[in-house]
């Protein structure tokens, strides 16, 4: 029987190699359109604090989303790595240089305030019909929202991918934390009650 690593390993694969295979250009639309369709349905406080990411690889480019939001008043911040566990999330103002994080992805420098979203849009290789989420394999997002959970902090989890990512179902492991909404090309789903 194969284990739940094992398991995550072989959907995170399959579901990267279907988003690798989408239309480049394709996928510039569709990130497009999923900015116009969260505008309509992410409801947030002008200053909300909302961490984006600097998309890699296939990702999903949320790029024209964060900017939309800056331009309703939104304070944006994305992902810093510190070290191999960690996570923070700086403030990334116009015209701030963006440093080299790992792994194709760029970020704010050491200068940029550290801020806690209250909104995050998270990146994701696989999800399910229930909001469970495969990540990339480091637990980083995992972990940093346990951080601003154990600060008493409980932002607004939304999940960002391509339809072509979800599987039939993600193995549960307890750490896992599920997302109330992901947003995908076809829109904004919510999850539990």
């Amino acid at each position: 029987m194969t284990d739940r690593r094992t398991l995550k390993r072989q959907l995170r694969k399959e579901a990267l190699a279907r988003r690798d295979a989408l239309d480049p250009f394709w996928r510039v639309e569709a990130a497009l359109e999923m900015a116009e369709t969260a505008e309509e349905y992410v409801d947030f406080v002008p200053g909300a604090i909302v961490s984006g990411f600097w998309p890699m690889r296939s990702e999903v480019d949320v790029r024209p989303l964060m900017f939309a939001l800056r331009e309703k008043g939104a304070r944006l911040c994305l992902p810093a790595i510190l070290d191999k566990t960690t996570i923070v999330f700086r403030e990334l103002v116009r015209g701030a240089a963006l440093v080299e994080m790992g792994f194709g992805t760029a970020g704010p420098g050491e200068e940029a305030p550290v801020l806690d979203p209250s909104v995050m849009l998270i990146p994701l290789a696989a999800f399910d019909g229930r909001g469970h989420r495969i990540g990339y394999g480091a637990g980083y997002y995992d972990r940093a929202i346990a951080r601003l959970a154990n600060k008493g902090l409980a932002p607004r989890l939304i999940g960002v991918a391509f339809n072509c990512q979800e599987v039939p179902q993600v193995p549960d492991e307890k750490h896992d934390v599920i997302l109330p909404e992901i947003l995908t090309e076809s829109g904004l789903r919510r999850f539990g009650s």
